[in-house]
């Protein structure tokens, strides 16, 4: 016998089939997922890429990235949606479920206790010195993720010209973000079914080459029974999606009214959760434009304490928009305790931002073969991700004005608004402080969780020895 020979009969392949995988084995692994779900979407796809796919061997590589591309081109957290995917191809339903609400689950307790404290504790010297500190850091991370999906999406002046249109848009004109998305969206379906190579530069983050073949993964290349189209199947689970989505606001809107900020949150939170293309630095733009300055739940600052706080814990950063909840109902509680009505509109933001997500998972993934190699949706989702870019440098300046300034003015020139810091206001710690964060992320190449880290614990050195002056 050769030894290629006795190796193939000594050891057997190493890939368990698609019936070995326990539901029981499956759940650890997307606990093990959701705990390790740092980073933003990049870190938190590059972590299930590397667990199911090299590790376990559970899905191709192939598979893996259609499935990604599929989230990409749908509004919510792609990462989410992808554990939901997975989740629903390994174990029907249960496991769509499963994985999608144990990758929420972890950052959903750890926003809910550090709101509580923020709340309870904001003003002393270390808790004020810490979301300072992390102020900066965002300040960095935002621009960092400018730099990075620029690099991807901006390969040609259409591109550059749509990303620049949108900044003007949205900075200069205060035209609505998901206008914004839709215009980008209708320009690149025509540029992509008419053909042409500027629209189809592809989505997504990247290609992650060669790896697992889907013939020697657990799930093959065959399509399980339970993911081919079944349009009964597809209507049924929609419907009782959709009643779960907004039966509970309708049962709110009936029951408090439209002016109770229970109402408000869920209608408000059900609107952004269909727009939320292009991850949660684009759509934070939207969420502070009308949390801040329409509803009053927040301030800016404080805006940037819940991003921080989304940055440095596992789950999507969406979930920033559970602090927004909070504080929105804490300040106006109505008849409940504040902190009572506070959790109670934290689970609700939660509930309305992530139930669509699994909407959109198990009404389409049956039909994603339809997706594939479409030229149009492709051109659509590029010119998003290009809008995206220049929605995002509009955050990273909203929040440059709020972190170094204590005061913004607007000037109104031919009748357009421009917000404009008064440089005598510029507050020299958050000067030094994003300045180092900026240096450690983009010349030191500082990870974002060491950065945050040195970032917050200079803030608590500072607020300790020179209080908040």
């Amino acid at each position: 016998m050769t030894d290629l020979a006795r190796k193939r009969v000594e050891a057997p392949s190493e890939t368990p089939s698609h019936h070995d995988i326990s539901f029981g084995e499956a759940l650890r692994v997307w606990a093990r997922i959701a705990s390790l779900s740092f980073g933003g979407p990049a870190g938190q796809i590059a972590v299930m890429h590397r667990i199911l796919v090299d590790e376990k061997r559970w899905i191709g590589e192939n598979r893996f990235l259609h499935a990604l591309n599929y989230c990409m081109l749908l509004p919510g957290p792609e990462a989410q949606q992808l554990a939901t995917y997975i989740g629903w191809l390994l174990h029907r339903t249960k496991g769509g479920l499963a994985a999608g609400a144990l990758f929420v689950l972890p950052g959903f307790l750890s926003i809910l206790a550090l709101s509580i404290i923020y709340v309870s504790f904001g003003n002393v010297g270390v808790v004020a010195g810490l979301f300072f500190g992390l102020k900066a850091a965002v300040l960095a991370i935002v621009l960092q993720a400018v730099v990075r999906i620029g690099g991807r999406a901006l390969k040609n002046g259409v591109m550059v010209a749509i990303a620049v249109a949108a900044f003007v848009a949205i900075f200069v004109l205060h035209v609505p973000f998901p206008l914004i998305i839709l215009i980008a969206a209708v320009i690149g379906f025509i540029g992509g079914k008419a053909g042409s190579p500027l629209f189809q530069l592809g989505g997504g983050h990247g290609n992650a080459g060669p790896g697992l073949a889907d013939a020697d993964s657990a799930l093959g290349e065959g399509v399980p029974d339970h993911a081919r189209p079944n349009l009964a199947w597809s209507l049924k689970i929609g419907a009782g999606f959709l009643l779960l989505w907004l039966g509970p606001i309708a049962i709110i809107v009936l029951t408090l009214g439209q002016d109770s900020v229970f109402s408000q949150i869920g209608i408000f939170f059900s609107k952004m959760a269909m727009v939320t293309f292009g991850g949660a630095y684009a759509v934070l733009s939207y969420v502070a434009q009308q949390a801040v300055q329409h509803y009053g739940w927040l301030q800016p600052s404080e805006m940037l304490d819940g991003l921080g706080m989304a940055e440095t814990t596992p789950g999507p950063l969406i979930m920033v928009v559970q602090f927004v909840g909070f504080l929105g109902a804490y300040r106006a509680p109505g008849s409940l305790p504040p902190l009572t009505a506070a959790v109670l509109a934290s689970i609700l933001t939660t509930w309305v931002t992530f139930v669509p997500c699994f909407l959109w998972i198990f009404l389409g993934a049956p039909f994603i073969e339809q997706l594939r190699s479409n030229r149009a949706l492709t051109g659509a989702m590029t010119a998003i991700t290009a809008a995206v870019v220049g929605v995002i440098a509009n955050l990273a300046v909203w929040f440059a004005l709020h972190v170094i300034f204590a005061e913004v003015v607007r000037w109104e020139v031919l009748g357009i608004a421009i917000d404009v810091p008064v440089p005598s206001s510029a507050n020299l710690p958050s000067v030094v402080l994003t300045l180092g964060a900026i240096t450690a992320i983009f010349w030191l190449k500082r990870g974002m969780i060491p950065t945050l880290l040195a970032t917050s614990l200079a803030g608590m050195a500072w607020y300790l020895l020179y209080g908040s002056s």
